[in-house]
């Protein structure tokens, strides 16, 4: 009984910690300009360290057309990301430290572990709602603002 309790705290500590570490990300906005001239604009939180690189859009039930979050791994680095306890599919735009998008993975399935590599070293990865990339034309060569902080 004891050990059901204490899972029952670390469960509780952990779902804490998540919704503390969303609270805590720094918001602002990531600028994608497409190659046939167009500006897209998404609302997004900034990932930064690793436990907000690590907690990412896990455990969220929706995401609006025109938001997201933005990975910053601060240096171009060969990246690798997955969808444990993400409930929603993603479409991942892998950006690197000049801005340009490398690569897209998209409508990653949810819950899933496979992994899902960046097709060289990037800075960035943007995770939007599943299928928006594909809707809105934004593809492979688009350049992108990462990251625009709120004022």
């Amino acid at each position: 009984m004891a050990m059901g309790r204490r899972v029952a705290a670390c469960l509780a500590a952990l779902l804490w910690l998540t919704a503390a570490n969303a609270e805590a990300m720094e918001t602002g906005r990531t600028i994608v300009r497409t190659q046939d001239g167009r500006t897209i604009s998404f609302a997004v939180e900034r990932a930064g360290n690793d436990e907000e690189r690590m907690t990412g859009l896990m455990n969220r039930k929706a995401l609006a057309t025109n938001s997201g979050m933005i990975f910053d791994f601060e240096n171009n680095s060969v990246v690798v990301m997955w969808m444990k306890n993400t409930l929603i599919p993603l479409d991942m735009l892998f950006i690197t430290a000049e801005g340009r998008i490398s690569g897209i993975a998209r409508n990653a399935v949810p819950l899933s572990l496979e992994r899902i590599a960046a097709p060289g070293p990037v800075r960035y990865v943007l995770e939007i709602k599943g299928g928006v990339a594909e809707k809105l034309g934004i593809r492979p060569g688009d350049r992108v603002e990462p990251f625009v902080p709120s004022p």
